[in-house]
């Protein structure tokens, strides 16, 4: 293949300077959902290359760098960090009582944790016990969080618990019609029948649970789901962001009783 641009018909359906082409009018799904293509000068650096301990995007390049988030994390892969939060006592192990003080924290009401958990823990857990025989515990063992990766979601993360910018562009620039930065309900929705994979059952089930509750964790005012507070799922530093929030939150409500 030449390094000049693709000519022809389907040149001007694909307006990028490069020698390929990312859609063609003979199938519609392709103009529909077209891929993340960087620009001659992107911050992201190597978007194909899976980062090891930051989630770095097209406008985070260098991940979360508040309170140091990036740099206090470097012993940690991506898929582990989106898990820490819960792992309280620094331990590796999280067991379910972990779990649901971790989404209690959020606000989130009892049944809606206890249904989490039984979720979380009791899918989650065999793929990440060191050992053949199940957890009668339920405990997941972050050190093992890659063997829990599942099919039929945005792919974000890669079998080694990487964070892939690729994917996770990939996914913004398919679904999100008009470039808001962000999904909308319906939006998220037509993604998650899009990523799907055939007779998936599990991960069809699994790839709804993460997105409706990362929906009703970061429940926008705007119904907009946005593509910053996503990327924070996945690195996990949101979920501190929402349980010191909510913290706030009780403790306005409870001076305010007070001063009543």
């Amino acid at each position: 293949m030449s390094g000049s641009p693709v000519k022809g018909a389907h040149a001007a359906i694909n307006p990028i300077k490069e020698p390929y082409i990312v859609a063609i009018k003979e199938y519609p799904v392709t103009l529909e959902r077209r891929p993340y293509v960087p620009s001659e000068h992107d911050p992201l650096v190597d978007p194909g290359t899976a980062r090891a301990t930051v989630a770095a995007t097209r406008e985070r390049p260098y991940g979360t760098t508040e309170h140091d988030w990036n740099k206090k994390h470097q012993h940690q892969t991506v898929v582990v960090q989106h898990v820490d939060y819960f792992d309280r006592d620094r331990d590796g192990v999280i067991w379910p009582n972990d779990t649901y003080a971790g989404l209690r924290a959020w606000g989130w009401s009892i049944p809606l944790c206890l249904c989490a958990v039984f979720i979380i823990n009791g899918f989650l857990s065999y793929p990440t016990v060191p050992s053949i025989f199940p957890d009668p515990f339920f405990r997941l063992y972050t050190r093992n969080m890659h063997k829990a990766k599942h099919g039929s979601d945005s792919m974000s993360y890669d079998n080694e618990g990487r964070f892939r910018p690729q994917n996770f562009e990939d996914f913004f620039a398919k679904y999100d019609k008009d470039n808001k930065g962000g999904l909308t309900a319906d939006e998220l929705f037509r993604a998650w029948k899009g990523q799907a994979f055939v007779f998936d059952f599990f991960g069809w089930g699994a790839a709804f649970f993460e997105w409706l509750a990362t929906y009703l964790l970061i429940w926008p005012e705007d119904g907009v789901l946005r593509k910053e507070d996503v990327r924070g799922v996945f690195d996990g530093s949101i979920f501190y962001k929402k349980a010191e929030q909510h913290r706030q939150k009780v403790l306005g409500i409870e001076k305010h009783k007070r001063l009543m």
